[in-house]
């Protein structure tokens, strides 16, 4: 193991990340598949995940941000990818330049697109988003005939082509929800629209990670998986990982620096909220919230140590946690799990989530630049865990 890794590390599972985007792929067979990499694959490495997803036929990738799309092409993508999140003056130039697709909510940004493009005597890939609902990104309905009218128009020009036209769900994590069938019926009404202005799109697409789970009647051309390709539950109401045959890809486990046995009335970390409840033997995991473990999950986060679930004793600090092993023997260096796929008896972002009070998103994002990610290979048919000499990448978890 890399010296890097021996204090901590989060071990991510490349064929985890294959095998999930072939299962989001047979949810939606009619439909091309994006696997969304933005905020560095979810915390997992864009890159390597990007190569993963790609390997089990994911036909599109998407980001948010235009850097994030340029560090895949400078990586060697050159396949068909996406990005939405843009503000005035962003580089539009540059991403025409290495043919990304996108995203326009507005005039103001038809308008900058439209001049890069001829700026750089390139034809931009432009996909036309709509505010279906979600009330964050989209062109507003009273103003999308405006929007894609002015979209044709560049498109007859030769500006642009008009690629895709798309929006984003709501509460699709809530099944039967009401905003729902709205959302639906907006986007199809949008959809007219558009084809009324002269537009044919190459993809319409709606569909996020709980929606390509399930409802088959929001797939339309593309579905864009997110969290789903790291294999971690949109939500309990939609179902846990394993009902939709999901396995998530990262381990993030830490070695004990220190084992020692203490009195009854022992205070633990600052504010000695925990005290112990008689002679024990308290462990140290050297992750905190520096390293993105929630503080809000003081007292309350769980980690298997020696076999067994045990619990944050006292607050989190910066660079550590303890956990109270009732007596039980550890011993530094031994490995404690702070979550993982959950078939070694371990918990799972999902388990984090609940004890932070957040989402198992935010738990897997959130993991810092000071734990590297190590790229393994499991054979998830039999269980096996390979890590291939040669094979294995250290990440700053800036891939």
């Amino acid at each position: 193991m890399n010296e890097t890794a021996k204090r901590a590390r989060a071990a991510i599972d490349l064929a985890a990340v294959r095998s999930n985007v072939r299962a989001l792929r047979e949810r939606a067979p009619g439909s091309e598949l994006m696997a969304v990499v933005k905020s560095d694959g979810y915390g997992h490495g864009a890159v390597p995940c990007a190569r993963a997803a790609r390997a089990a036929g994911a036909a599109w990738l998407g980001t948010a941000l235009p850097e994030e799309a340029f560090a895949l092409r400078a990586a060697g993508d050159t396949g068909r990818l996406m990005c939405w999140l843009w503000t005035p003056g962003g580089p539009w130039r540059k991403a025409i330049e290495l043919d990304i697709d996108v995203a326009v909510s507005g005039l103001w940004a038809l308008r900058e697109v439209t001049a890069a493009a001829r700026a750089c005597g390139r034809t931009a890939r432009v996909q036309l988003k709509i505010d279906t609902g979600l009330g964050r990104n989209g062109c507003q309905p009273a103003d999308w005939a405006e929007l894609t009218r002015a979209a044709r128009a560049a498109e007859a020009e030769g500006a642009l082509t008009v690629t895709g036209v798309w929006s984003h769900f709501a509460c699709a994590d809530e099944p039967g929800h009401p905003s729902i069938a709205a959302q639906l019926a907006a986007f199809r009404e949008a959809l007219g629209t558009a084809e009324a202005a002269g537009l044919r799109p190459e993809v319409r697409h709606l569909a996020n990670t709980p929606a390509t789970l399930t409802l088959p009647e929001a797939h339309f051309d593309l579905v864009r998986a997110g969290i789903g390709v790291y294999g971690v539950s949109p939500s309990p109401e939609v179902g846990t990982s394993e009902d939709f045959g999901l396995r998530p890809a990262m381990t993030l486990e830490a070695s004990l620096a220190s084992v020692k046995r203490v009195p009854g009335g022992h205070g633990v970390s600052y504010g000695h909220r925990y005290s112990t409840p008689g002679a024990t033997t308290l462990a140290l995991v050297p992750l905190g919230y520096g390293d993105g473990i929630p503080r809000h999950a003081s007292g309350a986060g769980p980690v298997l140590v020696a076999g067994k679930w045990r619990t944050v004793a006292g607050r989190i600090a910066m660079d550590q946690f303890v956990v109270d092993l009732g007596g039980e023997h550890a011993e530094a260096g031994d490995p404690a799990v702070l979550f993982g796929p959950g078939d070694r008896g371990e918990p799972t972002a999902e388990d984090w989530g609940r004890a932070a009070g957040t989402i198992g998103y935010e738990i897997v994002t959130r993991i810092g630049t000071r734990v590297p990610r190590v790229y393994v290979d499991s054979d998830i048919r039999n269980g096996a865990r390979q890590e291939p000499e040669g094979n294995t990448t250290l990440t700053g978890g800036t891939t």
